[in-house]
């Protein structure tokens, strides 16, 4: 069976709040993206040792850390070394909070992939040796504002790279942001990546024009979710899966969407990842139902 847990951030900046939050609703795990403003990347070592304190006292794995590794430019040298420095710092970071997973992206999208393919591929040499020195696994996110948004594009690119240490991180919303590549979240995304997952994130969304489209609650946008929750548990999924909610009362900001993080981003996250959670504990429980659990 997966755990359920959620994005800190996602709810407030305030871990003891948030904490108390997953706790209610019966999470098993944190994933730990910003908290007090600070980005996981950034964390000092007396800021990592509160959240192991807080975590553990409350008895809350960390299932990820949700980096921005590689959110950066592939035509600049300069950023993909600081971000090859923010992956050194994750993989201490993790070790200390109990998990090897760290998120990772394929670069903001200035184009068509497939015109830096071998680029992005390329790129990985040095990360995949940070990662055995490290001893952790890097999680490949589809998004939208990279070069690689959808489970299809994703698996080919876990294909290629086909290393232990590199692995894939499903998110079915981001596919609906990507205008490029058109795929079904479920089940296509699904499918492709299915034999690459280790980890997962929740949120929804719908398309509102040809090419734009928003976040809503878990449960009302247009992925089928039901039949997810019924696929992950009929395939043994026993990974995470974390509410990264991003739908608020009042959109977001683009770039709020496509870098998370902070005060301004936690507003309003709290009611929002409410109402999600609630939702997502009655589509695992109808699903738990559908096969027989």
């Amino acid at each position: 069976m997966f755990k359920l847990s959620v994005f800190t951030d996602e709810v407030t900046q305030d871990l003891d709040h948030a904490i108390e939050v997953a706790k209610e609703y019966d999470c098993e795990g944190l994933e730990i993206r910003s908290v007090w403003d600070t980005g996981v990347h950034k964390f000092s070592k007396q800021q990592v040792q509160e959240i192991k304190k807080k975590t553990g006292d409350a008895g809350l794995a960390v299932c990820c850390l949700g980096s921005p590794f590689y959110k950066c430019e592939i035509d600049k040298p300069q950023e993909i070394q600081e971000h090859h420095e923010f992956l050194r710092r994750c993989c201490e970071t993790a070790h200390a909070l109990g998990t090897d997973l760290i998120r990772g992206f394929t670069f903001w999208r200035r184009g068509s992939h497939e015109d830096v393919w071998q680029r992005i591929v390329d790129n990985f040499v040095i990360p995949i040796q940070i990662l055995e020195e490290g001893d952790c696994r890097l999680v490949i996110e589809n998004e939208a504002s990279t070069y690689l948004g959808t489970g299809g594009l994703t698996a080919r690119f876990l294909d290629e790279i086909g290393h232990p240490r590199v692995a894939g991180c499903w998110d079915p919303c981001n596919v609906v942001f990507d205008f490029d590549v058109e795929e079904t979240p479920y089940p296509d995304g699904y499918e492709a990546l299915r034999k690459h997952l280790v980890h997962m994130h929740l949120k929804d969304g719908e398309r509102t024009g040809d090419k734009e489209a928003r976040c809503t609650c878990v449960g009302s946008g247009i992925i089928d979710y039901p039949g997810q929750f019924r696929a992950l548990l009929e395939d043994g999924y026993d990974g995470y899966i974390s509410l990264e909610t991003h739908w608020r009362p009042v959109d977001l900001t683009e770039e709020e969407m496509n870098r998370p993080g902070g005060a301004s981003y936690s507003k309003d996250g709290e009611y929002a990842s409410r109402r999600c959670l609630e939702s997502i504990h009655q589509m695992i429980e109808e699903a738990k139902r559908a096969v027989g659990l």
